[in-house]
This record gives structure tokens, C-alpha cells and sequence, in this order.
């Protein structure tokens, strides 16, 4: 019954299919997170493209303003010098074909994936692995470079990689509901102003379909597109 009354109060004064402005949108997932424990803060993006489409990919990274608040574990595949940097970069998981053993064997407690470029023919070995799991390293996302330490820095710090998935879905958390309206906000322009700005050449009409936002146990709230992509450019 308490989960129940928790509910209804979640949705009161929230009409099914209206549209609310993105400032006001935030303050409304807020005010209704309810849990105990800190929810985070999701907004998703239906999108007019075809994922079937090699012209109509939406992928890529964005650094948010203020992070996710969430605690990333990263994964490199290094060796010598560079899996040493890895480590001191404070790489969670550091390897070459031991990493792949892992791997195999069903060990992946990591969230991000990160490879020097010498060493992407090991990492092919668990390609069928990583590939559905969205981990595989890529150079297009940063996550294939001599740099591992700026990478893995970058992944730590609250970089969220985002791609469109089947129906042209992308959604990403994008912060933690103890960080206050502004943060918020803040971080969910910067998202759609990325996957705007990754509108793909094969894209035709109206690319931004619908944007909703809410919190982990809380309800979905569907913002105005203008107000989202104007107050993001």
C-alpha cells in the first residue's frame, strides 16, 4: 500500500501526453523523487532515423557539464609503458590477453572500455563480447588512443556515450537528483545539444521526434522540443 500511495503522489498534477517546458520539466522529476536513495535523473530522446541505415548512425560522446554522479569503472587494454600510465591514471582493470581471458569468462565489471592502438587486434578476440554490451573500443569515441590517461580521465569525470538504438532511441543518465535544478539542467542541454549537433547525413525531416525526462522510481514527464533545443543552443 505504501508503494502505492508513493506512486499516486509521484503523479498527481502530471496530464499524460502534455508537454511541459525543460526548466519546469526538471524541477517536476525533482520535487517527485521520492526513494531513498539518491535516483538519477534520465532523459531520453526518440529520434526520426533509421539505425538499420549506415547513414542514419547517431553515436558519439559528450562531456557533461557537471557529470553523471555516477561511479564509472574503466577497463584498459594496455601493455608495458602505457598499461603502466593506465594504472597510475587509476585504470580499475588493466591487461592484454589476461584481460581477454577475463573477459571470456564472463568477468566484465566495467563500465567503459579503453585500448591502446597496438593492441586492438587482442581486443578482437572478445569483439563478439563487448560489441553488444556497447564496450567495444573506438576511435571515433576516444576510447581507442595512445592517451590512455586523458581517456580514462575523461571517462571518470562523467563522459556519457550515447547511441541510437532500435526506434531511433538514445537516452543516457545525466546526473543525480541531489544535484539541484541548475546542474541539472545544465547537463541536459549539453545532451541535446550533442545529439543535435550528431544528426546524421541520412537524417530527413524532422530529426528530434520527442524528449521526456525522469528519475529512476519516478514518473516520465514529456518536455516541449523548442524549449529543450532552443535553451541548448
Amino acid at each position: 500500500m505504501a508503494t502505492n500511495k508513493r506512486i499516486t503522489k509521484a503523479y498527481e498534477g502530471i496530464v499524460p501526453g502534455q508537454t511541459v517546458a525543460l526548466a519546469d520539466a526538471v524541477k517536476l522529476i525533482r520535487s517527485r523523487a521520492n526513494a531513498k536513495f539518491d535516483e538519477t535523473i534520465e532523459v531520453a530522446m526518440n529520434l526520426n532515423v533509421d539505425v538499420t541505415q549506415s547513414d542514419q548512425q547517431v553515436r558519439g560522446v559528450i562531456a557533461l557539464p557537471h557529470g553523471t554522479g555516477k561511479t564509472v569503472r574503466v577497463a584498459v587494454f594496455a601493455k608495458g609503458d602505457k598499461a603502466e600510465a593506465a594504472k597510475k591514471a587509476g585504470a580499475d582493470v588493466v591487461g592484454d590477453d589476461d584481460l581477454v581471458e577475463l573477459i571470456n569468462k564472463g568477468t566484465i565489471n566495467f563500465d567503459r572500455c579503453i585500448a591502446t592502438p597496438d593492441m586492438m587486434g587482442v581486443v578482437g578476440k572478445v569483439a563478439k563480447v563487448l560489441g553488444p554490451r556497447g564496450l567495444m573500443p573506438n576511435p571515433k569515441l576516444g576510447t581507442v588512443t595512445p592517451n590512455v590517461e586523458a581517456a580514462i580521465k575523461a571517462a571518470k569525470a562523467g563522459q556519457v556515450e550515447f547511441r541510437a538504438e532500435k526506434a531511433g532511441i538514445v537516452h543516457a543518465g545525466v546526473g543525480k537528483v541531489s544535484f539541484g535544478d541548475d546542474k541539472i539542467l545544465e547537463n541536459v542541454k549539453a545532451f541535446v545539444q550533442a545529439i543535435a549537433r550528431a544528426k546524421p547525413a541520412g537524417a530527413k525531416g524532422v530529426y528530434i521526434n520527442k524528449i521526456s525526462l525522469s528519475s529512476t522510481m519516478g514518473p516520465g514527464v514529456k518536455i516541449d522540443i523548442a524549449s529543450a533545443v532552443e535553451s541548448a543552443a
